[in-house]
């Protein structure tokens, strides 16, 4: 018998479906140097509670605010200023352009220059 999985309404849901699949796919922290103040699958959970409530960084901002069951189910003491949000956006999107999370591109970036003889 097969089981289908239904869409859910659910922000909680998603943001722990989220957080989980962040878990298997990043590392915690981008850097040992970063503040650790928030772990890369909180901050990819984040952005993708983003687009289920289909708001900007603010409004998600102002919703972790007054949500403490959602702050509770990623595991947030604090909530993310807006700016946080946007540089780990742009991280995490450009990691997965070039090939992963980190950043670091698959092929070395020297190749295919031009004006090299």
């Amino acid at each position: 018998m097969e089981t289908r999985r239904g869409m859910t309404k659910s922000a909680v849901r998603v943001a722990r479906e989220a957080l989980a699949a962040g878990r298997m796919a990043l590392p915690p922290y981008g850097s040992r140097y970063s503040k650790h103040t928030y772990t890369q699958p909180q901050l990819l959970a984040l952005l993708a509670l983003k687009q289920f409530l289909k708001t900007d960084y603010r409004g998600l901002v102002a919703l972790l605010a007054e949500w403490s069951e959602l702050r509770r189910a990623l595991g947030l003491t604090r909530v993310p200023h807006y700016s946080t949000l946007c540089y780990a956006e742009r991280r995490l999107l450009a990691g997965a352009e070039k090939g992963g999370p980190s950043g670091a591109p698959s092929a070395p970036s020297w190749r295919g220059h031009a004006g090299r003889a």
